[in-house]
C-alpha cells in the first residue's frame, strides 16, 4: 500500500509514534520538499500529483490550504485523510475505508471523535484572531487573546520558552507589539539526555525549526529577543527583568520546573503563566515539574482549560 504523509512536524511525528511506522510510509509530503524525515525521503506535493498513491494523511495543522493546493493539483479528495480537522466543524474527510485498512478502526474512531463544534465567543465581535488563524487550537489562541486584553497597566516583556516554530509566538507578538518577547529555545531540537523516553517522531520533528524561520513568522520581529541554547543558562542576564506574559511549553520535567523557578518570580501582579500541555498525558512530565514547583513554593492559583493540549493559566 502506497501511503504518503504530509507534515514534517509534531503531528506527522506523533503519527509515527503512535499509528503508522515511518518504514510503511513511502515518503513524507511537504509544500517544497527536500531532505528526509526519519528515514525517508520529503518530496514536494507536486510530484505526488503525477503518482499513484493510496492515501495522503495530512498531519499539519494547515488543513484547509492543504485541501486547497491537492485538490488545484487534481488529487482525489476520497484519497485525501486529515488528522488535525477541528478548527471548523465541517469534517473534510471524503472517506474513511482506506485509512480503517491502514490505521485500524480504533485510531479512527478516535479521530473521528475529536470534532467539535466550537462557537464564537459573544465578546469575540471584533476579534483580532479570527477563523483559520486560531491554529487548530481554537481555546488556547482565543485565550491568550483574551488574557492580553486584560494585561492594559501590568508592567513587563513576554516570553515563551520552547518556541518550535513560532506558531505560538507569533500570537503573543501579533497581540502584544509594543512588548519585548523573549523567545527561549534551543531551535534545534531536545536536549538529547532529557528526552531519551520520548519517542524518536516526537524529538525528530522538534528539530525541523530554525531562528530564521521563527522570525519570518513573526508580524512585529523588531520586537523579538532571540536566546539560543538550553534554558535555563540562556536566560542569564536576566535576573532583573519583569514579565507580564509567559508562555511555558518546554514538554519534558527538567525544563518546565526551571522555567517555572525562574518565571513565577519575577512575574508581574497581574500577569500570567501559560503552562502547555500540564493536563496532556503523553507529556506528563509538565504535570510532574509542577507538583515539584508547588511542593516547593506552595500552591498557585490556576484555571485549567479544555484546549487540545490541556494548559493550565497561572494568575500572578
Amino acid at each position: 500500500m502506497k501511503i504518503y504523509v504530509y507534515g514534517t512536524g509534531c503531528g506527522a511525528g506523533d503519527l509515527a509514534d503512535e499509528a503508522l511506522p515511518p518504514e510503511r510510509i513511502k515518503a513524507f509530503v511537504e509544500r517544497a520538499g527536500g531532505a528526509s524525515f526519519l528515514g525517508r525521503p520529503v518530496i514536494a506535493l507536486e510530484e505526488l500529483a503525477g503518482r499513484d498513491f493510496d492515501l495522503l494523511i495530512v498531519a499539519c495543522r494547515d488543513a484547509e490550504g492543504v485541501e486547497r493546493d491537492c485538490l488545484r493539483l487534481g488529487l482525489p479528495g476520497e484519497k485525501l485523510l486529515f488528522l488535525k480537522n477541528h478548527v471548523r466543524p465541517v469534517d473534510r474527510n471524503r472517506s474513511y475505508d482506506t485509512a480503517r485498512a491502514v490505521l485500524g478502526d480504533a485510531f479512527v474512531e478516535r479521530l473521528i471523535g475529536s470534532e467539535r463544534l466550537i462557537r464564537v465567543p459573544l465578546w469575540t465581535e471584533k476579534e483580532r484572531i479570527a477563523g483559520e488563524g486560531s491554529d487548530n487550537d481554537y481555546v488556547r489562541v482565543k485565550t491568550l487573546e483574551a488574557i492580553c486584553l486584560r494585561l492594559a497597566g501590568v508592567p513587563g516583556a513576554a516570553a515563551e520558552l520552547g518556541v518550535y516554530r513560532g506558531g505560538f509566538a507569533r500570537r503573543i507578538n501579533e497581540l502584544l507589539p509594543e512588548r519585548t518577547l523573549y523567545l527561549f529555545d534551543s531551535f534545534e531540537g531536545f536536549d538529547p539526555a532529557e528526552s531519551a523516553g520520548e519517542g524518536r517522531g516526537f524529538a525528530e520533528a522538534h528539530k525541523n525549526t530554525g531562528v530564521g524561520e521563527v522570525l519570518a513568522a513573526l508580524p512585529h520581529p523588531g520586537r523579538a529577543v532571540i536566546r539560543q541554547g538550553l534554558f535555563p543558562a540562556t536566560a542569564a542576564g536576566l535576573e532583573r527583568e519583569r514579565f507580564a506574559l509567559v508562555s511555558l511549553d518546554a514538554d519534558l520535567e527538567e525544563s518546565t520546573l526551571a522555567g517555572l523557578r525562574f518565571f513565577l518570580p519575577r512575574m508581574s501582579a497581574g500577569g500570567y503563566v501559560l503552562l502547555h500541555d500540564w493536563n496532556n498525558p503523553k507529556l506528563p512530565g509538565v504535570k510532574r515539574a509542577l507538583e515539584r514547583f508547588e511542593t516547593e513554593r506552595g500552591r498557585l492559583a490556576a484555571v485549567p482549560l479544555c484546549d487540545v493540549n490541556g494548559t493550565l493559566v497561572i494568575a500572578c
